[in-house]
């Protein structure tokens, strides 16, 4: 397994930007699938977005919830995974969660990704 924390999560208004970032040890990162996932209060935890090995954008796939607003990106050589959330709804509140897959396809289900990390609030405020 690789050891995951996240950071750059906050109280934002809605229509206002956050950005989260992962940081991974432990593991080769750049053969894993990565992705956010998220868990608002009261419900179970959703895909929000993921991206496969390279940092290529024909290799993510993202939420119909977030599509257009929310954009994954990774760096390999740095070991990080971000995910730049814009035009934040308070639907968008939640507790946020990196993780990773040893997987070869881009995959959105949480039983498919065995590390994660200890999540980060993101509030937004209507």
């Amino acid at each position: 397994q690789v050891r995951l924390v996240e950071s750059g999560g906050g109280l934002v208004q809605a229509g206002g930007s956050l950005r989260l970032a992962c940081a991974a040890s432990g593991r080769t990162f750049d053969h894993l699938i990565v992705g956010w996932f998220r868990q608002a209060l009261g419900k179970e935890r959703e895909f929000v977005a993921a991206i496969g090995w390279r940092n290529s954008g024909t290799s993510t796939r993202y939420a119909d919830s977030v599509k257009g607003r929310f954009t994954i990106s990774r760096d390999n050589a740095k070991n990080t995974l971000s995910l730049e959330m814009n035009s934040l709804k308070p639907a968008d509140t939640a507790v946020y969660y990196c993780a990773a897959a040893a997987h070869t396809n881009v995959v959105v289900t949480t039983s498919e990704y065995d590390s994660w990390g200890q999540g980060t609030q993101v509030t937004v405020s209507s």
